[in-house]
C-alpha cells in the first residue's frame, strides 16, 4: 500500500490558484521528510510569489537554504523588479550549469518559469524538457502551447495520461490544449474547469477558465458574471483584468477602466503590449499621410 502524500492539499489548491489555502494547509503537516520540508516550503513561498508577496520571500530565504529555495527567492527577485533581471539570469545560468545542483527539479522549473516570462521558450525548454515531475510536464505543454505547437503539447499531455490521468495538472494541461485546439474541444475544456469548480473551492484561476471558455462559445453574459465573481477575489489578478477588456468589447460595454488597471499594476502584460503595438503601428500609418 502506497504511503499518503502528506503535500497533495498544498500542491493542489497551488496548482488551482487557491494560494492562501495552500499556504495555509501547509502547517501542522506531521512527520515530513527533509525532501517533503523542502518542498512544502517551497510551494508555500511559491504561492507567497503568487500573492505578488516579494519582500517577504527574498527576507526569509536566506543564504543557508537549500537550492530549491535559493531557486524560489531568485523567481522573487526577477519578479520584484525589472532592474534584477539581468543579475537574476546570470546566477540561474550558473546554477544550472553546476552539475552539483544543475538537475534539481524545482530549480529546472524555475528556470522554466523565468525563460518563459523572457519569451526564450528554446532556453526554458532545454531545462524542463526531460520532465520528471508532473509540473516540469506541465510547463512543458505550456511552453509549446506558446510557440503554438499544439502537436508536441498533446505529446506531453499523453506522457501525463500515462503517468496519472486524473491528477489536477493532467486535467489543467488537457483544458489548456483543448482551448488552444478550439472548435468541439472548447466544450469539453468547459467540462474539465466545471468539475474542478464543483471539487474544490472556486479560484481565480478556475472563474477566468471558465470564463475563456464561454467566450469562446459567444456566451459573453455568462463570461462577464465569471469574471466579476474573479474580481471579487482579487482584483489586480492580471489575467482576469485582461478578460474583462476582451469580454466588454464584445458586450459592447466599456473596458477603459479594467485596461487602465492593467495598465497599472501589469504593464508587461501581453495584451498591453499587442495594445502599444497597435497604437504605434497606427501613429505610424498616419505620419505617412499627415
Amino acid at each position: 500500500m502506497a504511503a499518503p502524500d502528506l503535500l497533495f492539499s498544498v500542491r493542489n489548491n497551488f496548482y488551482l490558484g487557491a494560494y492562501q489555502s495552500a499556504i495555509n494547509s501547509s502547517s501542522n503537516l506531521p512527520n515530513l521528510s527533509p525532501e517533503e520540508a523542502v518542498e512544502r516550503d517551497s510551494l508555500v513561498y511559491r504561492s507567497y510569489i503568487a500573492q505578488s508577496s516579494y519582500q517577504l520571500v527574498i527576507s526569509e530565504i536566506d543564504s543557508s537554504a537549500a537550492t530549491p529555495l535559493q531557486a524560489v527567492k531568485l523567481l522573487a527577485l526577477y519578479l520584484s523588479d525589472p532592474g534584477n533581471k539581468e543579475t537574476t539570469i546570470s546566477s540561474l545560468h550558473e546554477w544550472l550549469s553546476d552539475p552539483a545542483i544543475g538537475n534539481n527539479p524545482i530549480l529546472r522549473t524555475i528556470a522554466g518559469i523565468i525563460y518563459m516570462h523572457e519569451q526564450d521558450y528554446n532556453e526554458a525548454l532545454k531545462h524542463t524538457h526531460a520532465g520528471g515531475t508532473m509540473e516540469l510536464h506541465a510547463l512543458n505543454v505550456q511552453i509549446f502551447l506558446k510557440m503554438h505547437r499544439s502537436d508536441y503539447a498533446e505529446k506531453q499531455l499523453r506522457i501525463m495520461q500515462q503517468i496519472d490521468e486524473d491528477h489536477t495538472l493532467t486535467q489543467l494541461a488537457n483544458a489548456w490544449i483543448n482551448l488552444a485546439v478550439g472548435g468541439s474541444k472548447i466544450q469539453e475544456a468547459y467540462l474539465i474547469f466545471q468539475d474542478f469548480s464543483e471539487k474544490y473551492q472556486m479560484t481565480s484561476l478556475i472563474l477566468n477558465g471558465k470564463a475563456v471558455c464561454s467566450m469562446h462559445m459567444g456566451n459573453f453574459d455568462e463570461a462577464e458574471s465569471l469574471l466579476l465573481e474573479a474580481l471579487n477575489k482579487d482584483t489586480k489578478d492580471p489575467e482576469t483584468l485582461a478578460n474583462m477588456v476582451v469580454c466588454c468589447l464584445h458586450l459592447g460595454k466599456p473596458s477603459s477602466r479594467y485596461l487602465s488597471q492593467l495598465k497599472l499594476s501589469h504593464a508587461d502584460h501581453m495584451l498591453i503590449k499587442r495594445i502599444s503595438a497597435g497604437e504605434e503601428a497606427f501613429d505610424r500609418a498616419v505620419q505617412t499621410f499627415a
